[in-house]
């Protein structure tokens, strides 16, 4: 069995000084989870996935659009989002985060 074990995300990868970063933890015909480091004051504009996705913040500060709403991240905060759902990023402070996107139906992860 493959699997993927990290003993602590936080030593991954630092956020960078500029930009944006992402490295991609495992990919798979399920899903597909990657780390993603923002600098402050960058921003990831409004988009839409066709699958769900899940959002979890390791640190920092971050307004999230989800829809038509914004709502303030920080560490700790996850997210669930539906297929289809504009959502965009812009980070307050540096910002570390995992974005889990599930490729397949829920009746085939099982």
């Amino acid at each position: 069995m493959n699997y993927t074990f990290l003993a602590d995300l936080h030593k991954e990868f630092a956020p960078p000084e500029d930009g944006i970063l992402s490295r991609i933890l495992h990919k798979d015909e399920k899903v597909n989870v990657t780390l993603f480091g923002f600098s402050s004051g960058q921003e990831l504009s409004a988009h839409s996935a066709p699958t769900p996705a899940i959002l979890y913040f390791l640190d920092g500060e971050a307004e999230v659009q989800l829809g038509e709403d914004k709502v303030n991240a920080q560490s700790g905060s996850f997210v669930y989002m539906p297929p289809m759902l504009a959502h965009g990023i812009s980070a307050k402070s540096p910002v570390r985060m995992l974005l889990i996107q599930i490729k397949a139906g829920t009746d085939r992860l099982s």
